[in-house]
Parts: structure tokens; C-alpha cells; sequence
């Protein structure tokens, strides 16, 4: 099985459908994931459901427009 241990994943789109589930088989083979997604609240449910499966997620709602801050998430 291919593992991503010690990687970090920025997963757009993350919040639901595909992209949800890109992030969630990524935090099971041991990636640290950017759960990135416009909506805020799925991003943020996306990354509890990501850590209560023991993975390592953050959430970040940045739309990638440029105007924001330009930070992602630190731990």
C-alpha cells in the first residue's frame, strides 16, 4: 500500500464528494492534510471526522482569490 507518511496534503474542494474523500484516504495512509474548501463548515466537519479516524487534519476555507491572507493553518 502506498503511504504518504511524513507528507503534507493540501486537498481543495475537501469539505465534500470527491475532494472529501481524496483527504480522507490520504489521512489514512498517514498524510497531514489542508482540508481546503469555500465552505467553512464543511471544511471544518470534514477535518473532525479526518482526526477522530486518527488522521491529522486543518481546516483552511481560503477561496485562493489572492485577497486573503496568503497563510495556510499551523500547527
Amino acid at each position: 500500500m502506498l503511504r504518504f507518511d511524513n507528507k503534507v496534503a493540501v486537498v481543495t474542494g475537501a469539505g465534500r464528494g470527491l475532494g472529501r474523500s481524496h483527504a480522507e484516504l490520504l489521512a489514512s495512509r498517514g498524510a497531514s492534510v489542508v482540508v481546503n474548501d469555500v465552505d467553512a463548515t464543511a471544511a471544518e466537519e470534514a477535518t473532525a471526522a479526518i482526526n477522530a479516524a486518527g488522521g491529522k487534519a486543518v481546516a483552511n476555507s481560503d477561496d485562493g482569490d489572492g485577497v486573503g491572507d496568503g497563510r495556510l493553518p499551523r500547527e
